[in-house]
């Protein structure tokens, strides 16, 4: 109970800290895809020890699938998750409702709500191939326990440049969790599209994980045959 708990805390803090720099930066691409990075660096080395510091889960489904994490473990901490996300979401709608500032949460959007109006095949493309390349690296990076205390540092800095690029395009979701929680409070346009930004997640978490075990886990040699003369050894 208490990874999931602190799956739980590790995600609101994403999204508090995450959103909140979007929202109040009008979503600058430098300053929101630090804030995601660095609150991803200060959970991975708190709660990292404990949990693995998913607080995502596109990342828990791809150490499902790899054998990393147990079915009841999985679903655990995907609860933890998502009340984490709404959590987060709801502490900061608590915050700006008592503002003049919008109360808009950093939603994720395609079409109108996007800066370059992307469409909704652009946005489901945009976060498949944005979570494949999150998932892979931290598949990479958390199966090599030389890199074990680089990890947190390493999976910080990839969810910040993934950002980079994603914010004009979708706001950049890559977790399900993160997107949910805020398009609840916020309604509308945003809770319509949010499917976009659960199911593509997932999807691009399964071909990260497809893809690494085919080209990076190595699969044990087979035995060559042992060949039957029918003679026996003489004894020495």
């Amino acid at each position: 109970m208490k990874k999931y708990i602190l799956e739980c805390i590790g995600t609101a803090v994403l999204v508090l800290f995450g959103c909140g720099t979007a929202v109040l930066t009008n979503a600058d691409p430098v300053a929101t895809s630090l804030a995601f990075g660095l609150a991803i660096v200060a959970m991975a080395y708190s709660i990292g020890p404990v949990t693995g510091c998913h607080v995502n889960p596109a990342v828990s489904l791809a150490m499902l699938l790899g054998g990393k994490l147990k079915p009841k473990d999985f679903v655990g901490y995907v609860v933890g998750q998502f009340v984490g996300g709404f959590a987060g979401a709801g502490v900061l709608y608590a915050i700006l409702k008592h503002s003049s500032h919008a109360i808009t949460l950093g939603t994720n959007s395609f079409g109108m709500g996007s800066s370059i109006e992307l469409s909704l095949f652009g946005a489901l493309l945009v976060e498949v191939i944005l979570t494949f390349v999150f998932v892979y690296v931290i598949l990479g990076v958390t199966s090599d326990e030389s890199k074990g205390n680089v990890a947190g540092l390493v999976i910080g800095l990839t969810l910040c440049f993934v950002h980079l690029i994603g914010i004009r395009l979708t706001g950049t979701s890559v977790n399900p969790a993160r997107s949910l929680g805020p398009a609840i409070f916020t309604g509308g346009e945003a809770l319509k599209q949010v499917w976009v930004f659960v199911a593509a997640p997932l999807l691009g978490s399964v071909l990260a994980s497809v893809a690494f075990q085919y080209l990076n886990v190595e699969k044990p040699k087979r035995a060559k045959p042992v060949e039957h003369t029918g003679k026996a050894k003489k004894k020495a």
